[in-house]
């Protein structure tokens, strides 16, 4: 499959500044469970920076569309292997899902791990608020890849650690700076991860983000 093939069916990859490597994201208008995190005081979703800034553009908000349209296609985990390939650096090989938006069905956590096993050079990170379809994932006898760490996202600030019965990582988020596991240490470095790679590491159990 040509590159350009691919960009057609799973929209081309971001690159967000904080972070290294590529991502792909789709609009947060379209979070199951974020969508009604939003309007819950004190969520982590409230506020949520990938419904303002940048993310507004029209380009982006086109790119999201397409995006989204491309993970029902067939060809999807094909094209999705063919741009980490062509785009991730052999010398830092890291790839982000969903530095905007989430999971839409098992069938796509699914789709996913089949990408990360295709891709095996290369370590994925997927943070999710979808506990749900993790577990019904894991249940009906999905099995994640050991170069995808799935970290399931606390719903409220400060609110401790989602349950996730040992079999997954978490995050957190702090407005006071306290601290369970691993602190994310990109606000006293330009917020950027600089040489952490924290969030990619199935042996950090959970990482802390501090309130933005």
């Amino acid at each position: 499959m040509r590159i350009g093939e691919a960009e057609k069916i799973a929209g081309t990859l971001g690159r967000p500044s904080k972070m290294p490597g590529f991502s792909t994201s789709t609009s947060a208008t379209e979070c199951k469970i974020g969508s009604r995190l939003r309007n819950v005081p004190g969520s982590v979703c409230e506020g949520c920076y990938a419904m303002g800034a940048n993310y507004q553009y029209p380009s982006v908000k086109v790119a999201h569309a397409r995006r989204l349209r491309g993970l029902r296609d067939p060809r999807w985990v094909e094209a999705m292997v063919r741009l980490i390939e062509a785009r991730v650096d052999p010398e830092d090989p890291y790839f982000r899902w969903h530095d905007s938006g989430d999971l839409q069905g098992v069938w796509h956590l699914a789709n996913i791990c089949e990408v990360a096993r295709q891709t095996p050079g290369v370590q994925h990170w997927l943070p999710t608020r979808e506990k749900g379809m993790v577990k019904s994932f894991l249940r009906g006898g999905g099995v994640i890849p050991g170069n995808l760490t799935v970290r399931l996202s606390a719903a409220m600030v400060d609110g401790g650690t989602p349950t996730s019965s040992g079999l997954l990582t978490t995050s957190t988020v702090s407005s006071n700076g306290e601290t369970i596991g691993c602190r994310c240490p990109a606000r006293e470095q330009g917020n950027s991860c600089g040489e952490c790679r924290a969030c990619w590491d199935r042996e950090v159990e959970n990482v802390t983000y501090g309130k933005h």
